[in-house]
């Protein structure tokens, strides 16, 4: 799957209006509020990655957190979130930028955010961890970041994966995908990209980027979402990691 395709997919108006409508309606999930508020400070400078039409940032501007980047691979996305911030009189700065090359500093934030499984919507095991690392680079040590992601392990589509694993052992799967757990479904807005790791391989890639996990659990464990949350957003997996501080 290439960049380009994934990007085609979030810029479609169709797209574009179904994110909006869960930033106006939905806001944060209580799940996201809970986490967000244990471990980020109002005071925090906070980036978020895959911001979409500014769900999570809106939400977290109404809870007080005034230094939020919000940003966005797509720039139809970008476009939504600054009408909706505008339309509600929020200062709330909004970027178009890639999280594999972020046009930041090193260690510019107090913490960061990749909701709604953005990171597993970046094709290629390389280029995610790519991002993984970029994130690690602009935090400051001891700096906290978290993310969502599926987990192929509690999948509802067990029978596919295992099917899908056999595929992968005889070299038989799709030839639009490059690791296993990558899925693809055509939809009338183009091909909707979603990689599904395991726990275990969520694991070893922060560990090779150097961050240290702190807590990981589903997102149904946490809080009991709105039918309204569900019916938007299947079960996911909170990754709370820290970048290390650094002592001397």
């Amino acid at each position: 799957m290439d960049r380009e395709t994934v990007l085609k997919y979030f810029d479609s108006e169709s797209v574009v209006e179904y994110y909006a409508k869960a930033a106006e309606r939905l806001g944060l999930w209580q799940s996201e509020e809970k986490i967000f508020t244990r471990v980020f400070e109002p005071s925090d400078s906070l980036l978020e990655l895959g911001c979409g039409a500014g769900r999570i940032a809106l939400g977290l501007h109404e809870l007080g957190y005034i230094n939020i980047m919000a940003t966005d691979y797509s720039r139809e996305m970008i476009k939504r979130a600054r009408h909706l911030s505008t339309l509600l009189e929020y200062n709330i700065p909004l970027r178009v930028c890639d999280a594999t090359n972020l046009e930041f500093d090193d260690n510019a934030f107090d913490g960061a955010i990749f909701g709604f499984n953005g990171l597993m919507q970046i094709p290629q095991a390389a280029q995610r961890e790519q991002a993984l690392s970029e994130i690690y680079r602009v935090i400051r040590p001891g700096a906290w970041f978290v993310f969502t992601s599926h987990d192929r392990d509690r999948s509802p589509h067990r029978s596919f994966w295992i099917q899908e694993q056999r595929r992968w052992e005889e070299a038989n799967q799709s030839a639009d995908l490059d690791d296993f757990g990558d899925r693809t479904e055509a939809t009338d807005d183009g091909d909707h990209y979603m990689h599904v790791p395991s726990v275990q391989e969520m694991e070893a890639v922060l560990a090779r980027v150097g961050f240290r996990v702190e807590a990981t659990v589903m997102r149904s464990q946490l809080a009991h979402e709105s039918p309204e949350v569900a019916a938007f957003s299947d079960d996911c997996r909170f990754w709370a990691v820290q970048k290390p501080e650094v002592f001397s």
